[in-house]
C-alpha cells in the first residue's frame, strides 16, 4: 500500500511541475511576443540619435495610411512633399503631428510621449493576456495583478495621450 500512495504522489507531483512549466513557457512567449511586437515601432520613436524628426500636416487619409508634406526640424534633415503614417483613432485629417521617420523610407511614426505610448500598446495587451495565463495556470494571483495594473496603467496612458 505505501508504494501506490508514493507512487501517486509522484505522479501528482509531475503533473504540477508540467503545468508550471507549461504555463510559465506561454506567459513568457506572450510578453516576449508583446515586446517583439511594440519594438518595430518603439525603436524609432526612443531612441531618435541620428534620426530625421519634423512635423507632418496629415492632407489625406486612406483605408490603413495617412499622408502629408514633411516639415523638417532636426538639422540635416530634409523637406518632403509626401510622407506616410499609419491611419489610427489618434490621426486625423488637417492635424499635425511631431515624427521621426523611419530610416530609408517615406514612412514616419509618431515621436515624444504619445509616440512612445502608442508604441508599446501591443506590450500592454500581452501583459493583460499573460496575467490571465499566471493567475489561472501558474495560481500566482499577486504577479497576475501585478501584470493587470502594469498592462491597464499602460493602455490607459496611451489612451489618455493620443
Amino acid at each position: 500500500m505505501p508504494t501506490a500512495v508514493m507512487s501517486s504522489q509522484g505522479a501528482v507531483t509531475a503533473l504540477r511541475f508540467g503545468r508550471v512549466a507549461a504555463m510559465g513557457t506561454v506567459a513568457a512567449l506572450i510578453l516576449i511576443a508583446g515586446v517583439w511586437a511594440s519594438w518595430g515601432t518603439a525603436q524609432h520613436v526612443m531612441l531618435t540619435k541620428g534620426r530625421e524628426s519634423g512635423t507632418v500636416e496629415v492632407t489625406r487619409c486612406a483605408e490603413d495610411i495617412c499622408t502629408g508634406p514633411y516639415t523638417p526640424i532636426s538639422q540635416g534633415s530634409q523637406p518632403r512633399d509626401r510622407v506616410t503614417i499609419e491611419h489610427t483613432a489618434a490621426i486625423r485629417k488637417g492635424q499635425t503631428y511631431t515624427v521621426v521617420i523611419k530610416p530609408g523610407s517615406d514612412d514616419v511614426v509618431r515621436s515624444g510621449p504619445s509616440g512612445i505610448l502608442y508604441a508599446w500598446v501591443p506590450l500592454g495587451g500581452a501583459l493583460l493576456l499573460a496575467s490571465v495565463v499566471v493567475a489561472g495556470g501558474l495560481r500566482r494571483t499577486r504577479a497576475a495583478w501585478a501584470l493587470a495594473g502594469t498592462g491597464i496603467a499602460l493602455l490607459t496612458a496611451a489612451f489618455l495621450t493620443v
